[in-house]
């Protein structure tokens, strides 16, 4: 089996109100999760902006090479460009790695292409000028085969327009949250063909299948298809040991 542990972002996002438990509770569960990083080597633990200096310290003091990634503007993607950036700026004040934005998809639908530039070129900006990689979740679930395509295709052409070629690796477009709500049992993670539709219309920039990658075959699937990151809260079933819980 092809060796999977850097493509994955282990994640875990649930507040404690969705998950019915205490805040000591879930930042265990936060600490669990990045412990199991460090034995597995894995590339990230991807959490709430709130644990973020308490796990990159906890990290540090182990000297562990594993990054630490938060969601900015999650899950709806609706916060202003303002309330984004100032989201972004403390976690990168606490010693973040990695920033992946919710980009306004809403917006986007709504044909404000001002707005999403907008936000794209400023949280972008943000985080390169801080060494950091960003991540933009563009939640597929909520768009049509032909938005994913044009979506991804802006994303593409701001990149280009606003950043120099040595950035476009630190610029990835990532497929789901996790946490929008489908009907009629549609999946809301990555699928393969939302993320082909992504890696065709991507350029030079990374893509991330967050969500929906189950099994290791899956993830040596998405892995051969040319993704360069996966999110997923069953880290250790994607590389063949236990099983996925189902939720991301």
């Amino acid at each position: 089996m092809m060796e999977i542990n850097q493509y994955l972002d282990s994640t875990y996002l649930k507040t404690p109100e969705q998950s019915g438990l205490t805040e000591e509770q879930t930042f265990e569960k936060v600490k669990e999760l990045t412990d199991e990083a460090i034995a597995y080597n894995f590339k990230e633990v991807m959490i709430r902006p709130n644990y973020v200096k308490l796990i990159k310290d906890y990290l540090v003091s182990k000297n562990s090479e594993v990054l630490v990634g938060t969601v900015i503007g999650f899950h709806e993607g609706t916060y202003s460009v303002e309330d984004k950036l100032k989201e972004a700026n403390q976690a990168v004040l606490d010693g973040v790695d990695e920033l992946d934005y919710v980009i306004n998809y809403e917006a986007f639908k709504a044909g404000d292409l001002d707005l999403v530039r907008k936000e794209f070129v400023e949280g972008t900006k943000l985080g390169l000028d801080f060494g950091k990689t960003v991540k933009w979740i563009i939640e597929i679930a909520a768009l049509s085969d032909a938005q994913i395509a044009d979506l991804t295709a802006n994303i593409w052409t701001w990149a280009q327009e606003n950043f120099e070629e040595k950035d476009f690796s630190r610029i990835f477009v990532k497929s789901s949250t996790g946490f929008y709500v489908t009907e009629g049992g549609k999946p809301n993670g990555a699928t393969f063909e939302g993320v082909k539709i992504m890696l065709d219309n991507a350029g030079k920039l990374p893509v991330k299948a967050a969500g929906g990658v189950k099994t290791p075959a899956d993830a040596e699937k998405m892995i051969t298809m040319g993704i360069h990151r996966i999110g997923t809260s069953s880290a250790k079933a994607l590389l063949g040991e236990g099983k996925s819980d189902g939720a991301y």
